[in-house]
């Protein structure tokens, strides 16, 4: 399955969320309200991802994968719980289209004929500088 189909898939079935509430400034609202979502993703149990994808992904996200082979995405910018839901969802599939999107190979170019010729002449006038340092001096006094 290609990248734009995978990201079509309904990923409900295996995404869990929690909503915790959100630290930080606030008053007193933070403190009573959960707004806070954390959304998990187990890649190694999906049943959407080959296993290319699952091994990439694993590889590319080491830092972020907890112990338990979970994808942890935490969204808590906006006020609402539903805004925070959706934004976690959003921020998933990103990190999914980073990290599964192929690198494009590199084309290797030839120097042009100015840079070549350029690069010469530096050369030879390096060169030149270097030879006049190593003469010796004759003592003809």
């Amino acid at each position: 399955m290609n990248l734009t189909e995978l990201l079509n898939q309904e990923f409900s079935t295996e995404l869990q969320f929690k909503a915790t509430t959100s630290g930080g400034p606030g008053g007193q609202n933070v403190n009573k309200v959960a707004t806070k979502v954390e959304l998990r993703f187990n890649i190694s149990e999906s049943n959407l991802l080959d296993e290319a994808q699952k091994n990439r992904l694993s590889e590319r996200l080491k830092k972020q994968i907890n112990a338990a082979g979970e994808l942890i995405v935490i969204a808590q910018e906006e006020r609402t719980q539903l805004k925070n839901k959706t934004l976690a969802i959003r921020k998933f599939k990103e990190i999914l289209k980073k990290n599964l999107t192929e690198p494009k190979k590199r084309k290797a170019t030839e120097p042009t004929l100015s840079s070549i010729t350029k690069r010469l002449e530096t050369k030879k006038k390096d060169a030149r500088k270097k030879s006049l340092r190593s003469e010796r001096f004759s003592d003809s006094d």
